[in-house]
């Protein structure tokens, strides 16, 4: 065959956009919300309901009472707190996709230390909790840092599989050595001692105060701070980390285990708060590990876009369970439009971030037409 024959062709490959205007992110994202709402009509429409009566009553259900807004802020709150320690570990591009393990080893330490030290003053108690969570629950995820460092290990892979050692950590501690003697040879933990509870201002227990002083702690940390550089640079380049004389492996130690202590006290918060029954389960976490990666990515991770995306998620939750109720759904309709309105949203995401370009290619290469003569 002529090698001088011409063939036409083309090449199809994804390229990062240039930096948009705030302006028109924001003009975006409002876009995708409202193209997630309008997708997830129609699925609500293909089962017989009034998208429109369905959403408004997903908004006013989740705020109609002062019972309701209580609930929702104890969906919102630890999944905020989660979300910020994720985004932590993210913004160094360390993968960390374990904390559901390490809320759960938070709430772990915390019991352990409420067990122990049951007899401490209320306040003295609930700081010693909150400090074995941190240490305890810190030093659980950092492991996943120092094999990455020593051995190069994929972070990704070993944070997932430290998520079932703490559940089945609570498994052994629930059939062991805390099996609650009073609960008549039911598996169960006991309650933790009154001394031992969060405190609850205004009818909701003090996390809120918690996640506003960590909301200006991270924002301040990301843009203030020489460690939050130090994050940022390590999370772009490694190898321009190490020529500007930067301790790359310290640093990522260290920002793992601020990333893994912030979740795990988003679990002592939990195990202490009014939002359970003062009990350690398997269920303590609840699947807010693994939502708080959806989050901390949605919401860029910046503080102020994980909180917004925090409210919305809370909102959806709190809201579709009412008008799942109201409607005569299935339960499964939550998750099911959680999911669709998080895939048009990334979708969105996409198109802001990257852009499709077409290389249209009239010639074969040399090596293409040498291929096609001998053939």
């Amino acid at each position: 065959m002529n090698n001088k024959n011409k063939s036409k062709g083309f090449r199809i490959h994804v390229v990062k956009r240039p930096p948009l205007p705030a302006k028109k992110v924001t003009l975006f994202y409002i876009l995708a919300i409202v193209a997630a709402l309008a997708v997830g009509g129609v699925f609500i429409l293909c089962l017989g309901v009034n998208p429109f009566a369905f959403f408004a009553k997903v908004f006013t259900g989740s705020l109609q009472s002062k019972m309701a807004r209580i609930a929702l802020m104890r969906i919102i709150l630890p999944l905020f707190i989660t979300s910020i320690g994720v985004s932590v570990a993210f913004k160094m591009r360390f993968w960390n996709v374990g904390a559901e393990g390490q809320f759960i080893m938070g709430a772990v330490f915390a019991c352990w230390a409420a067990f122990t030290f049951d007899s401490l003053p209320r306040p003295v108690l609930l700081v010693l909790m909150a400090v074995a969570a941190i240490i305890g629950g810190g030093l659980f995820g950092m492991v996943c840092a120092y094999f990455k460092c020593r051995y190069n290990t994929n972070e990704t892979l070993l944070t997932l599989m430290l998520n079932y050692i703490a559940l089945y950590i609570v498994q052994l501690l629930r059939d062991g050595v805390w099996r609650d003697p009073a609960a008549g040879g039911f598996p169960k933990i006991a309650q933790l001692p009154e001394n031992g509870w969060v405190y609850q201002l205004f009818s909701v227990d003090i996390t809120w105060i918690i996640a506003i002083v960590l909301f200006v702690v991270a924002h301040i940390y990301f843009t203030k701070t020489k460690q939050g550089y130090e994050i940022s640079v390590v999370g772009d380049s490694q190898n321009t980390a190490r020529y500007a004389g930067m301790d790359v492996n310290k640093i990522i130690t260290r920002t793992m285990f601020i990333s893994s202590a912030i979740c795990a006290l988003a679990g002592m918060l939990q195990v202490a708060g009014d939002g359970t029954s003062h009990t350690l389960t398997t269920g303590i976490a609840s699947g807010i590990g693994f939502t708080a990666i959806i989050v901390a990515w949605l919401g860029k991770l910046n503080p102020t876009g994980i909180l917004s995306v925090s409210i919305l998620f809370g909102i959806l939750e709190k809201g579709c369970g009412v008008a799942k109720s109201t409607f005569m759904l299935s339960p499964a309709v939550a998750d099911i439009l959680q999911g669709i309105i998080l895939f048009v949203i990334l979708g969105f995401d996409f198109v802001i971030t990257y852009k499709i370009v077409i290389d249209k290619n009239n010639k074969t290469d040399k090596k293409g037409a040498a291929d096609e003569h001998n053939s």
